[in-house]
């Protein structure tokens, strides 16, 4: 959802980089994006292993409600361009839609409308899920879901632990190069990659090859 449905990622960025240099902890937009889609308890461990501090469960809570503040706060919707004309044109033609996401479930129709959200037949957000990304579990949830063989189901995703996901949920994956380059989402494991603008032209050849 976030960085291919909604250009949300310069926000995500800008919290987690406030919250955390409350603390004392340095990051940098690649350190972040690599952490896109796991579980915010996941994220906050690493970053407080990773600088000595007590990974203490009120002291992660506290990071993190500081976060959400400000993600809040400053967050502006900013639908990426073309992507409600490609779900509405999937759904007519009959695709079954899921969505699978590290964001809360809650925090769903905030961030990409309730319109949208409409779009998909299933939506599976991190409270959903005991695993979150790079296990595959989200997405074989999505799959279980959809009633579809994992073989049978193509994600989209821009970031190196949803990648990793998919490909462990034996999934085909289109990776596009809003968040990171595309030496980095190869490497995860993507099946292809490709600019934002080019996504239905490159998700069409795919479906049209089978």
């Amino acid at each position: 959802m976030d960085g291919v449905i909604v250009d949300s990622m310069p926000y995500h960025f800008f919290a987690w980089y406030e919250a955390l240099k409350k603390y004392g902890i340095t990051v940098n937009t690649q350190n972040i994006y690599e952490h896109e889609g796991e579980k915010w308890e996941i994220t906050l461990q690493h970053y407080l292993s990773q600088n000595n501090l007590p990974d203490d469960p009120a002291f992660r809570r506290k990071i993190f409600n500081y976060r959400q503040k400000l993600f809040h706060k400053i967050f502006r919707r900013q639908i990426m361009p073309g992507l409600p004309e490609l779900l509405r044109e999937l759904k007519v033609q009959k695709y079954r839609l899921g969505l699978v996401s590290g964001t809360p479930s809650g925090d769903m129709p905030r961030l990409i409308s309730k319109a949208l959200l409409k779009l998909f037949d299933c939506a599976v957000g991190g409270d959903m899920v005991a695993r979150s990304k790079p296990h595959p579990e989200p997405y074989l949830a999505a799959a279980k879901k959809l009633a579809l063989r994992p073989a049978e189901c193509l994600v989209i995703e821009n970031a190196p632990l949803g990648i990793r996901s998919a490909k462990a949920a034996q999934m085909r994956c289109l990776a596009v190069t809003t968040s990171l380059p595309e030496s980095y989402l190869k490497q995860a494991g993507a099946d292809w990659v490709c600019g934002i603008k080019d996504l239905r032209k490159k998700l069409f050849q795919i479906i049209k090859v089978g």
